[in-house]
């Protein structure tokens, strides 16, 4: 028996044990794959060593697999239960971030609550998405296209946004907006609409980059499209990591036999240049196969959220 927008009633599929069971566990091979050639890259970098990076990216991982493994549990009638809650405590910790946040390098991002401390633009990942899918749960497909029923899909995106922008956070303000727009396309949003928001998006860019932007996202920007500009400033970093992508090969230098990475020439090898450290290593068979894993991964989530019977699974999946 089912509740609005197919949403079961409690039953014997609700048992924890067979809800554990029904886990796709080839997934969780996948991601552990993944996460493995990680901690594989930082034993490498730091000289054959678990210190100071591949022991805590296991030990990390561990916990968050054991976490995703409970949260996978949850019925879905909670989640559905919790998702407008969920978005609105987030987005109060954002406000709060602007009022009491701690300022570390120039941005205002973090919050600390009895000595713990956190950044809440990572709840409002989920919180959003949760949020949409909620929201659109309960339209029809006919609904959902409609002009003035996107005011509040804007808005649940759009608040969130700002506020993580102003802080400020490009990068995550992003990658809360990007799987929110990616949930209203999945609810039905209409081809035209889509193609408008396209072409307002490129419009709005080179106004954005150059009068909104503070100077540094301004540089990072520019300095990716053409780092030759500045090889041994702004675009050192670049011009390095393309050595290490280039100078692996097909099947590349070896485990360990890195010399951008082992010599220091390239900067952050341990997190934003890793999958550079792993193509001087591994060339392009090992990019290609990191890549396929990423892809297998991508593709049997979406398998699950098409076989949802609901559709706020379905979008909070997908």
């Amino acid at each position: 028996m089912t509740l609005s927008g197919g949403l079961s009633r409690p039953g014997e599929r609700d048992r924890p044990i067979i809800k554990f069971m029904e886990i796709d566990w080839t997934l969780c091979l996948v991601l552990c794959l993944i996460a493995g050639t990680g901690s594989m890259m930082l034993f490498s970098i730091a000289g054959a060593s678990w210190e100071p990076w591949a022991a805590k990216h296991l030990i990390r991982f561990g916990i968050y697999f054991v976490l995703m493994i409970g949260l996978a549990m949850i019925d879905l009638r909670v989640w559905f239960s919790l998702a407008y809650p969920v978005y609105g405590v987030g987005l109060i910790l954002l406000v709060l971030v602007e009022a009491i946040g701690d300022v570390s390098l120039g941005a205002q991002r973090w919050l600390s609550i009895g000595g713990f401390r956190f950044q809440p633009s990572e709840i409002m990942k989920i919180g959003v998405v949760l949020a949409l899918a909620r929201y659109y749960h309960g339209l029809s497909a006919d609904s959902a296209r409609l002009s003035w029923k996107l005011l509040i899909p804007a808005t649940l995106i759009g608040a969130p946004t700002l506020l993580v922008a102003h802080q400020p956070d490009l990068g995550t303000a992003v990658l809360i907006a990007a799987p929110g727009i990616a949930v209203m396309v999945l609810a039905g949003l209409s081809l035209r609409l889509i193609i408008i928001g396209i072409v307002g998006v490129l419009a709005a860019l080179p106004p954005f980059i150059f009068f909104v932007l503070h100077d540094y996202q301004r540089n990072r920007i520019l300095t990716f499209m053409d780092p030759e500009k500045d090889p041994s400033g702004n675009g050192y970093h670049i011009m390095q990591s393309k050595i290490a992508l280039g100078s692996g090969g097909l099947m590349g230098k070896g485990f360990g036999l890195g010399s951008q990475s082992q010599l220091n020439f390239l900067p952050e090898k341990q997190t934003d240049f890793i999958f550079a450290t792993l193509a001087e290593e591994f060339g392009f068979i090992g990019c290609f196969s990191v890549l396929f894993l990423y892809g297998v991964a991508i593709f049997m989530a979406l398998r699950i959220a098409s076989i949802s019977h609901s559709h706020f699974g379905r979008l909070s999946a997908g």
